[in-house]
């Protein structure tokens, strides 16, 4: 039998915390504005985490009012091995092979162990 595709994973049973615009808005210091176009350059990413829920922002994503340091870069690599933001979001709080899950790495500095293997998808 072959795993789900990320793309169909509830997002809503893998991350506990959402913030919706607005309170991302808050934490960072921007607009509600701002935070759509950061996530529209992957410098965040958002979803729809269930049914009847509202499109936002895992809260784990931010730290001390901005982005978790290596998040965006890490965003880019995904995007450019054609995952979509709810696939982020999934591989990104799946325990991909690495000791506990690869937000988890990013927010304790060990990201970069997280960028090598989300390069190493692409092949």
């Amino acid at each position: 039998m072959s795993e789900p595709r990320l793309a169909d994973l509830d997002l809503a049973a893998l991350v506990e915390d959402w913030l919706d615009w607005d309170q991302a808005a808050a934490q960072i210091g921007v607009t509600p504005a701002t935070v759509r176009t950061m996530v529209r350059e992957h410098q965040l990413a958002a979803a729809v985490p269930g049914a009847g829920r509202r499109q936002g922002v895992p809260a784990l994503f931010l730290v001390d009012g901005e982005p978790v340091k290596g998040l965006p870069g890490l965003l880019t690599v995904l995007h450019d091995n054609g995952f979509d933001d709810r696939e982020c979001i999934a591989w990104i709080f799946l325990d991909a092979d690495l000791p506990g899950r690869p937000i988890d790495a990013l927010r304790e500095n060990r990201g970069a162990e997280v960028k090598r293997r989300a390069q190493a998808l692409a092949f």
